[in-house]
């Protein structure tokens, strides 16, 4: 019986020390830590710099990846819906850019780092490319403070 209660106590403070909840992409308190709008830059460049910067990156800290897309305003809904077969959802109404193309912003919250920043940046220029628009550049916001 005691050996019961003191494995079932081991098991309850494992599972209180489980990661923290997954971060919401839509809380209000979220702000741009690092950015990638240039071309030529590395994306591992730009992730250098925005762990110098203030407020600092946390490379250990889930962050919203969210890119901006400069697309025909009739291409809205193909890539929308292409993008949430890998988990990226609008971030907002698009903002139009003028008469006929719109800005889109396409966010998903994973870990950053340099070589899955790279293949989502390549991967949005290409879903872009393709529905005749422009990819601009990527932001990564987290939490003012780490949690």
């Amino acid at each position: 019986m005691e050996l019961r209660r003191g494995v079932a106590r081991w098991i309850g403070g494992f599972l209180s020390r489980r990661a923290p909840a997954p971060l919401d992409r839509t809380r209000p308190d979220l702000i741009v830590v690092v950015s990638g709008f240039d071309d030529v830059e590395a994306c591992s460049t730009a992730l250098d710099r925005g762990a110098a910067g203030e407020p600092a990156w946390i490379p250990d800290a889930e962050a919203v990846l969210r890119h901006h897309l400069r697309l025909p305003a009739s291409a809205v809904p193909q890539a929308v819906d292409i993008a949430a077969q890998d988990g990226y959802a609008p971030a907002s109404d698009p903002d139009p850019a003028d008469d006929a193309t719109v800005i889109l912003q396409l966010e998903r919250v994973q870990l950053l780092d340099p070589l899955h920043c790279s293949q989502e940046r390549s991967r949005m220029a290409g879903l872009a490319q393709r529905l005749d628009g422009t990819a601009l550049g990527w932001e990564g916001l987290q939490p003012p403070a780490a949690e």
